[in-house]
């Protein structure tokens, strides 16, 4: 394998290295998969993305997205990532939109500007859809939680955007940072779920500018906790809304993620029922960290 260039952006951080990192392949044309799935184990971030061409395929730029572990059809932060290094190092100029070709669809990433430098990315995800409800005291045990730690008014529930995530309500931050996933149970109990990975959240949070506080889990895919989620996080946004979590259907919102691992992220959320379909919308700003070559 020839020397092949990458870059390493920061998602959803306010300053460097406080978000999630992800490694961005522009060059990934002709490798197998077994090569990708190499370097994504290499490059040890929670994804690594891979862009098949430079130039768009039916309006869209093909990439592929990688764990550690395995290929996954959908991820939110290698998106706006990947959308990022795009605009900056294919097109050099400031554009509205830039699409991506993933496994799951198209998925297209919205820009805004500040002096002509991206400040915020958002993208429009798949409609959510949702699937199995849980019993508290089962996911209470698996997070070494009592079932008093969870928001019994709104349901343990399976959903996905492309990628299906257990959302968990909880009343407290304390309860919040006292999870410590048993990870024998948990993987016993998503042998029989869609979901693979969880979403707590709880309505306290670290910073009172920020609306929610959440912490993602995700053995299955080898990443024992995420400090910032998109895929997750859009999940969260169409759980929300369904459920009526602040009394409506409509929400614009700040999640803060990361903090119990020393990688504070802030995401931005927005989804609304329109004619009996949930939007959801999830953004986040991006900083280019490094680039260099992978030999």
């Amino acid at each position: 394998m020839t020397a092949l260039p990458f870059y390493i952006v920061d998602v959803f951080a306010e300053k460097k290295y406080a978000g999630n990192q992800l490694g961005v392949f522009p060059q990934a044309q002709g490798l197998s998969d077994a090569q990708m799935q190499q370097l994504a184990k290499e490059m040890n971030y929670s994804e690594t993305t891979f862009i098949l061409s430079r130039e768009p395929r039916d309006g869209g730029y093909d990439v592929r997205i990688f764990t550690p572990d395995k290929e996954v059809p959908f991820a939110g932060h290698p998106t706006l990532g990947t959308a990022f290094v795009i605009q900056q190092e294919f097109i050099g100029q400031p554009l509205d939109t830039v699409i991506l070709n993933l496994k799951v669809g198209q998925i297209p990433v919205n820009f805004s500007y500040r002096e002509d430098r991206p400040d915020t990315l958002t993208m429009q995800q798949k409609e959510p859809s949702f699937g199995a409800t849980l019993d508290s005291p089962a996911i209470a045990e698996i997070l070494n939680l009592k079932t008093v730690d969870l928001d019994d008014r709104f349901p343990v529930e399976e959903v996905s955007t492309g990628l299906t995530f257990l959302i968990v309500p909880l009343k407290t931050l304390k309860s919040l940072r006292q999870i410590k996933v048993n990870t024998d149970k948990c993987s016993s109990l998503m042998d029989n779920l869609n979901a693979k990975a969880i979403l707590a959240f709880c309505p306290q949070t670290h910073n009172k500018k920020n609306n929610l506080c959440a912490r993602v889990f995700a053995h299955y895919y080898g990443v024992p906790e995420d400090p910032a989620t998109g895929s997750a996080n859009g999940c969260l946004a169409g759980y929300l809304v369904k459920n009526g979590y602040w009394g409506d259907h409509h929400i614009d919102i700040r999640v803060e993620q990361g903090y119990e691992i020393g990688r504070p992220s802030l995401l931005y959320l927005k989804a609304q029922e329109n004619q009996g379909k949930i939007e959801v919308f999830v953004g986040g700003k991006v900083i280019q960290v490094a680039m260099g070559k992978f030999v």
